[in-house]
């Protein structure tokens, strides 16, 4: 009797320790595989991470880009319009040089007109010189007929008054023929005045043409010296004209 409960109650242990061995199996399964699982688990989240990680970085380099490509844009517009600005003034330049160049033309222009009429100026003073010197020649020329007449005249006074006193009869032709020649002489004499008159006129009038000379010289109105000193010319002209 004895015996068979040792018998059943090592068949229970038996029993028991299958019991426990199936159920520890059956916990490490399930933990092998809560354990990869979890693994799984975490290498997807992992892998969601790296990629919201990625978008996050790309939206950032796509707007870092944008920025890029904005800022190259404004710098396109700055340039063209720097280059703009630059072309304005390119223009405004050559402008400004063909006008200096029109400028530079015109003075040059109104320089030789200068010189033209300085030289056309040169050459009546020239002429005036010349009839100067010619005026000169015969007022010495009249001077020394002056002397001649006033010595002859002399003589012939002195004549007629020896004549007077030998011949009463003719001393009453002799002195008619006497006034006669007073009255030319006076005539002569008063041609001679205003010879002299004229001389003094046109003294006055050189003196003017060296003023204006000198007004000229001196960069005064061109225009209005050339003028006044054309018409003194002409004046002086016409007057010798007369005279001679």
């Amino acid at each position: 009797m004895k015996r068979k409960k040792k018998k059943v109650i090592k068949k229970k242990e038996v029993s028991k320790f299958k019991k426990i061995a199936s159920f520890t199996s059956q916990s490490i399964k399930s933990a092998y595989e809560g354990y990869k699982k979890s693994k799984k688990a975490k290498k997807l989240e992992s892998a969601r991470l790296e990629k919201v990680s990625q978008k996050k970085e790309l939206r950032l380099r796509e707007e870092q880009i944008k920025k890029d490509q904005e800022k190259i844009i404004l710098r396109e517009e700055e340039l063209k319009f720097q280059d703009k600005e630059r072309k304005t003034k390119e223009n405004e330049l050559i402008k400004k040089n063909n006008e200096l160049s029109n400028k530079e033309n015109e003075i040059k222009l109104k320089i030789e007109e200068l010189k033209l009429k300085e030289k056309e100026l040169k050459s009546k003073l020239d002429k005036l010189n010349v009839k100067e010197e010619e005026q000169k020649r015969k007022d010495v020329d009249l001077k020394v007929r002056e002397e001649e007449q006033r010595l002859k005249e002399q003589r012939e006074r002195r004549r007629k008054f020896k004549e007077q006193k030998i011949k009463a009869l003719e001393e009453k032709k002799q002195k008619d023929l006497e006034n006669i020649r007073i009255k030319e002489w006076e005539e002569k004499f008063d041609r001679e005045k205003k010879l002299m008159e004229e001389k003094e006129r046109i003294k006055d009038e050189r003196i003017r043409l060296k003023d204006l000379e000198y007004r000229k010289s001196k960069n005064l109105d061109d225009d209005n010296v050339n003028e006044e000193l054309t018409s003194k010319l002409e004046t002086l002209d016409i007057n010798k004209s007369s005279n001679n």
